[in-house]
């Protein structure tokens, strides 16, 4: 016999039932909060069952529930993520249109029973999860940085306009920020050692730029018409500093997503052109691809099915 186990997701605290393929409430409902003792509780009122005769669903919803799957998945439980659409179809042939959090419970149980194709979160499901929430933070992160390298040229041009002259691949190198971090202005570039200069710019490049180079910026530099402004070298110096914290926090997201790519060796990689990086963000946000029966569906998920507008003699596709 199959126990159908629905539990309705909240912030802080959650509820369960349970009942059987034929119907009848094994589980009243409870709350049990969402935390590590009320997860405990929700074990305990399942450990006298056979976990292969339990099947545990909740709705999507949000963030709320992941800690819970994880952690019911980690317990080798069966647990499904319902569809939302399919559990309001439920609540609609309800006799009693009441909707609470206990009534909740039965509805996601009942939704379970009357699935014929259950599919249940896997490890595979977890590391997904993950690869979904890093590739959408690493876009977020570059989407900052990008904001601050245009701050900082916005910056650089008030106080030192020429130094685009010298620095000719942009000021978005490594040599360029070492300088400006520690010399954010002209005047302080035109006053520095020519022996420190110089090896400032030899050693943030690899040897790429010469003592006869650095001169060359120091005559631009005393020839400046730029802003001896203090505030702007302060916001100068503060911006480069705060694209450097967003470029190591970007590699520690990348190592993450490579590592969770090396570890489930997903078929993607075999792609020509596909790396660990947007093959993971790829992955994650797709998640399983068995989930689609066929390529249109994935095109559909992916917002790439066209669509057909017609009026009279005309139709188009969009």
């Amino acid at each position: 016999m199959k126990i159908y186990v629905g539990i309705d997701i909240a912030k802080l605290n959650h509820f369960a039932a349970a009942i059987s393929s034929d119907g009848e409430i094994i589980i009243e409902p409870f709350k049990f909060t969402n935390d590590a003792d009320g997860f405990q509780l929700l074990v305990s009122k399942l450990e006298s069952f056979d976990k292969n005769s339990l099947i545990i669903g909740l709705e999507s919803t949000a963030h709320y529930g992941d800690n819970l799957v994880r952690f019911l998945v980690t317990e080798l439980y069966q647990v499904c993520v319902l569809n939302p659409i399919k559990t309001c179809q439920m609540r609609k042939n309800n006799v009693r249109k009441t909707k609470t959090d206990k009534v909740d419970t039965y509805v996601i149980a009942k939704t379970l029973m009357m699935q014929d194709n259950l599919r249940f979160v896997s490890f595979f499901d977890l590391d997904m999860m993950d690869l979904k929430a890093l590739g959408r933070f690493r876009q977020k992160t570059i989407k900052q940085r990008t904001r601050l390298k245009i701050q900082l040229t916005t910056y650089v041009d008030q106080v030192f306009p020429e130094i685009q002259y010298f620095f000719k691949s942009g000021l978005h190198q490594h040599a360029v920020y070492a300088l400006l971090k520690e010399a954010p202005s002209p005047k302080e570039i035109a006053s520095m050692h020519m022996t420190h200069l110089a090896n400032l710019l030899k050693v943030n490049s690899h040897g790429h730029f010469t003592k006869e180079q650095a001169k060359e910026l120091r005559v631009l530099a005393q020839k400046s018409v730029g802003a001896n402004d203090s505030a702007i070298s302060i916001q100068i110096t503060q911006t480069i500093q705060q694209i450097e914290l967003l470029d190591s926090q970007l590699e520690k997201i990348e190592a993450e997503m490579t590592d969770i790519m090396k570890f489930n060796d997903s078929v993607i990689m075999t792609i020509p052109g596909i790396g660990y990086i947007n093959g993971g963000m790829i992955l994650g946000e797709i998640g399983d691809i068995h989930r689609f029966s066929n390529p249109n569906k994935l095109l559909a998920f992916a917002g790439l099915d066209p669509s057909v507008y017609q009026s009279g003699n005309f139709q188009a596709k969009t």
